[in-house]
């Protein structure tokens, strides 16, 4: 009876269990399925909504669209809130001026007599200065001994050249003090596995690929310490080799400079002492990475914030042009930037990934310029 009593009690129960209770796991799955859907979707339609009223003030728009088409995973948006004629006419009017005559003059760098690297003196030969601009705050590298800057990568000395390792690691691993990240490289979900174009480090051509990329432009140092930086997007793989061995370069990364409703990227800054000229802000605001050389070789390796970093948007061309300009470079070129920005200096990041997942490091480098 008893039994009997408490059989009755427990269906009583579970008759009067509310239908949700009863779901079975599919409907319950497809219930949660619906809703990450109806998220997405408002998501999206806030995401358009949002560019269109961005895109809707001239100036705001074009901020945007040049802005954007710099970054790597980003450009999709340019097209999804305006039409190709469009953009192509914002690029057209916020550009850099082709340079013309590419050819370093070498004469304009007198190089340091003497070899400040020696031991004791690794802080009182490279200087540190904090640059606040409008939208920006910057890091200045000044390393006096251009012999001491070099390319360290993950294709010499590592057991796995393919997978990028964060900056410090690059730093530490090269026996340097600092260094700042490099060219283009294959940064798909932070892999840093391979930089795209030539790369060469220490008088070794780890990639030769001078046709990988459109616009490709080489930005090294040569034996004899001076920085160059070549337009090899016409050249052949042997033509870029030859190129390579003829001036000497011991180490070298590079990055496109290649404009078009598609991309927006740049790299000459400042050649023989002569500013490029620039349409407006010459680009759109991003963090940034750049590297010049001083008349009396001294190097300058500039880095910026921007993403929301700090509350700052990014840096333009006409930013680094101005900053190039102001402490000296007669040579200065524009490298990687964006969530790529990073720069390590006594034993920690000066600048760190804007990446909010990653902003307490730098992402994954194949190759970064180092100071030893």
């Amino acid at each position: 009876m008893l039994l009997k009593e408490k059989y009755r009690r427990t269906s009583s129960v579970n008759e009067k269990l509310p239908e949700a209770a009863k779901l079975s796991v599919p409907k319950l799955i497809g219930k949660i399925f619906a809703f990450i859907g109806v998220f997405i979707l408002i998501i999206a339609v806030t995401l358009f909504i949002m560019l269109k009223v961005i895109c809707s003030y001239k100036a705001s728009k074009s901020t945007f669209v040049t802005t954007v088409l710099e970054s790597g995973q980003m450009k999709f948006l340019a097209s999804l809130a305006l039409p190709k004629s469009e953009i192509e006419e914002i690029i057209n009017k916020t550009s850099l001026e082709d340079i013309g005559d590419t050819n370093i003059n070498e004469g304009m760098i007198t190089l340091p007599q003497t070899n400040e690297n020696v031991e004791g003196e690794d802080m009182q030969s490279i200087e540190i200065i904090e640059i606040a601009g409008l939208t920006y705050k910057a890091t200045l590298m000044i390393v006096k001994d251009p012999s001491r800057v070099s390319i360290a990568s993950t294709a010499l000395g590592y057991d796995n050249w393919q997978v990028g390792v964060p900056l410090k690691e690059l730093v530490e691993k090269a026996g340097a003090v600092g260094g700042i990240n490099g060219g283009i490289y294959n940064s798909t979900n932070n892999c840093g596995g391979c930089a795209y174009g030539v790369l060469v480090s220490n008088g070794v051509i780890i990639r030769n690929h001078p046709q990988e990329w459109p616009g490709l432009v080489l930005v090294g140092l040569t034996n004899n310490n001076i920085l160059q930086i070549v337009d090899i997007s016409k050249m052949s793989a042997a033509e870029c080799k030859a190129m390579i061995e003829e001036k000497g370069i011991r180490d070298a990364v590079c990055f496109p400079d290649n404009t078009s409703a598609e991309s927006n990227h740049f790299v000459q800054l400042v050649l023989n002492g002569v500013p490029r000229e620039v349409n407006g802000a010459g680009s759109g605001l991003n963090p940034r990475t750049a590297i010049g050389q001083r008349a009396d070789g001294a190097m300058l390796l500039l880095v910026t914030d921007g993403r929301g970093a700090s509350g700052h948007v990014g840096a333009s061309a006409a930013d680094l042009i101005e900053i190039m300009t102001r402490y000296g470079a007669v040579n200065a070129a524009n490298l990687d930037g964006g969530s790529s920005t990073c720069m390590y200096y006594g034993d920690k990041y000066l600048q760190n990934s804007v990446t909010f997942y990653y902003n307490q490091s730098s992402w994954k480098l194949p190759a970064a310029f180092v100071v030893k």
